[in-house]
């Protein structure tokens, strides 16, 4: 086994995994110890690489586009010491990082691993249930439901639209953007059906982001979200049918004969499979998927 254990975390390699695990010192960045381990298995990477500085150095290892859902969400837009793929190496310790950087590079040459796109995800993603208040708003996400509270710093006008809550099932795509100098960032969440062009600011599918501490925090949401969608580059991800309209919280569980139209049984039953194909895959935990397909079989 190669391991590096370092204050900024550790990372270690059996030949089939690479294991990284966030330090607990005051300085590293909150989104990777809320992330928690990462197992990433050798089939999903890319390509890994020491570089060297002046004070020690910096591992960085490259997930194949498209394995991980956090990669997915935040393509390269977090900074180096919220990023989960890097590691700060310490000065006298560089001999330890090559070696590591080494054995995977053997180890993707002899399993002849691709460092091509994948077409699904080959990590579950960030655990749920998951809740970040940050920018002007809470987001909640437990594995089924994403619910949207705002706070004092809110827009009237999108305020007075209330806590809004939907099914991931209602859900085309996730959007995260880092605030980058005087322009704020945003989580949004484009629905099948309600899509807008508005800003975050008045968007009531979005929370708007001042680049305060929490902010990178909603990348994880994003990526937990991203885990429970059709894969971009699968089977079916570009015809993916439109779901049934969202029921409300206080919705009837059981709607009467002639409520659901036949077209949106198809749509039902399209998202039972991928459901179904979720767990076989690992991304979903027999208790989610469990929740999930009954929540889809009250829709029927």
């Amino acid at each position: 086994m190669a391991e590096i254990l370092q204050k900024d975390g550790t990372w270690a390699f059996d030949g089939d995994t690479i294991r990284i695990v966030p330090g607990r010192e005051r300085g590293v960045h909150l989104l990777r110890q809320t992330l928690g381990e990462l197992a990433v298995p050798l089939a999903a990477v890319a390509g890994i690489a020491f570089e060297p500085g002046r004070k020690g150095g910096r591992l960085r290892l490259r997930p194949r586009d498209g394995a991980d859902p956090l990669a997915q969400a935040v393509r390269g837009r977090l900074p180096d010491g919220a990023d989960p793929y890097q590691l700060a190496v310490e000065p006298g310790r560089t001999g330890v990082a090559e070696y590591l950087v080494d054995e995977v590079r053997n180890a993707l040459l002899l399993e002849q691993v691709p460092d091509g796109p994948t077409d699904r995800y080959l990590l579950p993603g960030p655990a749920v249930p998951l809740s970040v208040g940050a920018g002007d708003g809470t987001v909640s996400f437990d594995g089924e439901w994403v619910r949207l509270e705002w706070n004092w710093m809110t827009e009237e006008g999108k305020k007075s639209a209330g806590t809004r809550t939907f099914p991931v099932g209602d859900i085309q795509s996730v959007e995260w953007l880092p605030s980058h100098g005087l322009e704020n960032g945003y989580l949004r969440f484009v629905l099948v059906k309600g899509a807008t062009k508005a800003p975050p600011k008045h968007d009531p599918h979005a929370i708007e982001l001042y680049g305060f501490k929490k902010d990178p925090l909603m990348a994880l949401v994003a990526a937990a979200v991203l885990a429970r969608l059709p894969h971009p580059s699968g089977a079916g991800a570009a015809d993916r049918p439109a779901p049934a309209a969202p029921l409300s919280a206080d919705a009837p569980a059981t709607p009467g004969p002639g409520d659901v139209p036949v077209s949106d049984h198809d749509a039902l039953l399209r998202r039972l499979r991928e459901l179904g194909e979720l767990h076989q895959s690992g991304i979903l935990t027999a208790e989610e998927f469990a929740a999930a397909k009954q929540a889809v079989l009250k829709r029927f």
